[in-house]
């Protein structure tokens, strides 16, 4: 049977056009859609996209295929369990902002090639390698391209249901909450990421609500949709709920990327630093700027790890029990964090840290801070685009190992050297529930890709082009779970 690909207009060849797909390039268009809710239609491929919703996923296929086949539409099979008409229309509603149109006509009982389409102004295109894409800018790129995925008809057998990138908007790409429209370029970007770095297929799934009892409700009734959930750019705490309620609910596994992602590629490169400056992690000082769900995950996979002492700081200061403000998210991460109360600024925090990681905001650390610290100090500065301190200021400073999120610097930290291989090997290996285990294992196979005669102070992590990257993470997590001696972790095929 015939499939439906999601496929990148663009290859990721190189980190200058990864920075135009996602990166910082991305956010200008982000932007733009901000200020200009029809932009979505020039700068995204909405304006040839269509979702096909029926109570069958074969069947929602079939229509798809034709769909493409017939007018070259761009369409997205979907399959939702039976439900209520308003739960019907909630869904609709909530994912429309995808899309030009969502086709119901196979809940009608019309047949698969039934000839009503809904109309579109289509860009579908895939340039010739030989295009040099480096020459444009971000925003010339997108509406040049109408957005920068699309689909095609697979021929391919057994081919897997995409994974789908889901977010609210409210909490996009150190942006704010710009809303769903507005996040829709940023998705797209992560699905050519998916699709280029561990060929998976990756839906765009931005949902007109931030109500998390709607979202909980909505992907429930779309879970056979697809082979995996990525949470991506939900705010705190409404991301935690919602991860830990679709965790239990659903029979797929749910990956929030802002957590878990930016946690696994700072443990990585963490291992290697510790490593090179001869420091244990269970001796160091940590300290992370940014309370949120990135520095959240961070501190707890830190700890599954062996950290003993972290402090967490955030735009109030170092966080401590009793701290007037706390959400109840960081009344419990300050429990296992912070075990000589310490209170204060970050620069009260720094001084004698022997890590610095920072996923908050641009610029809130000064050289001060830096030297400050303890000896051979290590600087994660990983905000986007603008990181905490300027590599390199923090090298003049004295940091001895100096990490960013930027491809313009040694050590890019990214969470794409993360997700791709590891929903390739969750999901070929029945994994249901990506626990801190799992997690660690993926840190310590990113890690182990750094072989010693390249490890140094400016190479602690792999590029995060290198498609090995994947293969090597998605082979350690199925190592991982044909040897684990319990099933529990395991969910039936």
């Amino acid at each position: 049977m015939k499939s439906i690909e999601i496929t990148p207009k663009v290859k990721v060849k190189n980190s200058k056009i990864l920075s135009l797909v996602y990166t910082p390039g991305v956010s200008e268009s982000a932007l733009k859609i901000k200020e200009n809710i029809e932009k979505v239609f020039e700068l995204t491929n909405r304006s040839n996209s269509i979702a096909v919703l029926s109570n069958d996923y074969e069947l929602s296929t079939k229509r798809a295929v034709y769909i493409k086949e017939k007018i070259s539409t761009d369409a997205y099979p979907l399959v939702i369990k039976e439900c209520s008409k308003e739960d019907l229309k909630m869904v609709i509603d909530a994912i429309i902002p995808n899309f030009m149109g969502v086709d119901t006509t196979l809940m009608e009982g019309k047949p698969f090639d039934n000839n009503e389409f809904i109309p579109t102004c289509s860009k579908g295109c895939i340039f010739p390698e030989s295009f040099k894409f480096e020459d444009m800018e971000p925003l010339e790129l997108r509406s040049a391209f109408g957005g920068v995925i699309e689909t095609k008809i697979s021929d391919s057998i057994g081919k897997r249901k995409p994974v789908a990138i889901v977010t609210d908007g409210s909490a996009i790409l150190g942006l704010g909450n710009i809303g769903p429209d507005a996040g829709l370029p940023v998705m797209e970007g992560k699905s050519v990421l998916f699709k280029e770095l561990g060929n998976i297929d990756a839906m765009p799934l931005c949902l007109n609500t931030q109500d998390s009892i709607k979202i909980k409700k909505i992907i429930l009734l779309l879970e056979h949709s697809f082979s995996g959930i990525n949470l991506e750019d939900i705010k705190a705490p409404q991301c935690f709920e919602i991860e830990k309620f679709l965790v239990q609910n659903l029979s797929i596994p749910v990956f929030h990327d802002d957590q878990h992602g930016a946690a696994i590629v700072a443990l990585a490169g963490l291992y290697n630093a510790l490593k090179l400056v001869k420091k244990s992690i269970d001796k160091v000082k940590i300290v992370i700027s940014g309370a949120g769900a990135a520095g959240q995950a961070t501190a707890k996979l830190l700890l599954a790890a062996g950290a003993k002492n972290i402090i967490m700081s955030d735009i109030n200061g170092i966080v401590y029990k009793g701290r007037q403000g706390n959400d109840s998210s960081l009344d419990e991460i300050a429990k296992i964090t912070n075990r000589t109360d310490l209170r204060g600024s970050l620069e009260v925090a720094m001084k004698g840290a022997d890590v610095f990681i920072g996923v908050s905001a641009g610029n809130i650390v000064t050289p001060k801070m830096v030297e400050k610290m303890e000896y051979y100090p290590i600087v994660f500065a990983l905000a986007n685009p603008i990181p905490e301190i300027m590599p390199d200021i923090a090298k003049k400073a004295g940091a001895k190992i100096v990490a960013s999120g930027r491809s313009d610097f040694k050590n890019q930290l990214n969470n794409a050297l993360v997700f791709p291989g590891l929903f390739d090997g969750v999901i070929n290996s029945g994994v249901r529930v990506i626990d801190n285990n799992i997690k660690i294992v993926v840190a310590k196979a990113l890690a182990s890709m750094v072989k010693e005669d390249e490890l140094s102070y400016s190479c602690i992590i792999p590029n995060a082009l290198d498609k090995n990257v994947a293969k090597n993470i998605s082979s350690c997590i199925i190592e991982y779970v044909r040897n684990l001696t319990t099933e529990q972790n395991k969910r039936p095929i």
